[in-house]
């Protein structure tokens, strides 16, 4: 039996703030959006659990975005788990889901099931980008990778980036409801340090160059101590209440942050979806000449492409294919 709490907040992300801390956050749930990305592809479980991660950090992040824009995290790394990439499509409409779509490449035989599934990722960057659409130049910020685990990435990001102090509270696994199928959930809560009129900067003298900011850095005072209180609230949260289903997102920040005054906003449902279109793929092969094409010709006398992030399969005649045949329609028209 699916109960009323799982109905109404799953695959969701509801933003809220903490008014007498000047701190404002979200706390997601991703169910169905993170068993479509996972199962269609059947990664091994440490690739699992790394794109389960930035998914949901993904999420969380990605609320933000205004209508019709898209966010993406990308991960980079010299080791096993070479790339993971996410993408966060705003509502092209209010009151309308969000969509998104994750994907990861890896080196199966170099990776291991146990070693620990960040390690794995080696020495790298973790990069936020953002698309405000056509006629826009995206926005690119990029941290190391470190700190152990994706959360830590992208809380380094916002300090060096946006000097925003920020803290994420993740989980996910497999789970299952009585009488129901085992399936994945994620569940987490992001924390984030109202910005100023002006930007943030590093206490004076206490960062060195080249040193990685963190919140204790960009904060002070009373700023600090109620930053602090609300990190260590948070620390509290145990996993069963982040992945629920019993307990709703809005019992889970009474829990936490009763005496901080929470006050939520409306929810942002998200599903999956993908971008990708015959159109978009065409237009991808259209920087190839004849020669190249004729090298991606299968035995079949066809040029195939695949979706990396929802598996979609597309074929093509070779002869309508590269910059060439472009020209030649082009002329026609």
């Amino acid at each position: 039996m699916t109960s009323l709490s799982q109905i109404a907040w799953d695959d969701t992300v509801l933003p809220f703030q903490l008014d007498r801390s000047d701190i404002r956050g979200r706390v997601s749930r991703l169910d169905g959006v993170l068993e479509k990305i996972l199962t269609q592809h059947k990664y091994p479980h440490p690739v699992e659990a790394l794109v389960a991660e930035a998914t949901l950090l993904t999420a969380m992040i990605g609320q933000t975005m205004k209508l019709r824009w898209k966010l993406s995290l990308q991960i980079r790394g010299d080791g096993p788990i070479r790339i993971i990439a996410t993408d966060y499509y705003a509502p092209t409409e209010d009151g309308t889901p969000a969509r998104m779509r994750a994907w990861a490449s890896f080196d199966a035989k170099a990776l291991s099931e146990t070693d620990v599934p960040f390690s794995q990722i080696g020495g790298g960057y973790f990069a936020i980008l953002i698309d405000q659409g056509e006629g826009t130049l995206p926005y690119q910020g990029i941290t190391p990778i470190a700190g152990g685990s994706l959360s830590a990435c992208a809380e380094t990001y916002f300090a060096q980036s946006e000097q925003l102090p920020t803290r994420f509270a993740v989980t996910s696994g497999r789970s299952q409801l009585p009488g129901e199928a085992e399936r994945w959930r994620a569940g987490g809560v992001m924390l984030q340090h109202m910005p100023k009129a002006s930007p943030l900067v590093a206490k004076e003298g206490e960062v060195t160059e080249g040193q990685l900011l963190s919140a204790s850095d960009l904060l002070q005072g009373d700023e600090e101590e109620n930053w602090s209180r609300a990190n260590l609230l948070l620390d509290t949260v145990e996993e069963i209440e982040l992945i629920g289903p019993q307990l709703a997102p809005t019992d889970l920040l009474v829990r936490l942050f009763h005496e901080e005054g929470p006050r939520v906003f409306d929810a942002q449902p998200v599903q999956f979806g993908c971008s990708c279109s015959e159109d978009k793929v065409r237009q991808s092969l259209s920087i190839y000449s004849a020669k190249d094409i004729t090298h991606m010709t299968t035995p079949e006398g066809i040029v195939t492409a695949d979706c990396q992030f929802c598996g979609a399969h597309y074929e093509f005649d070779p002869a309508t294919l590269g910059f060439e045949a472009k020209k030649v329609t082009g002329d026609a028209e």
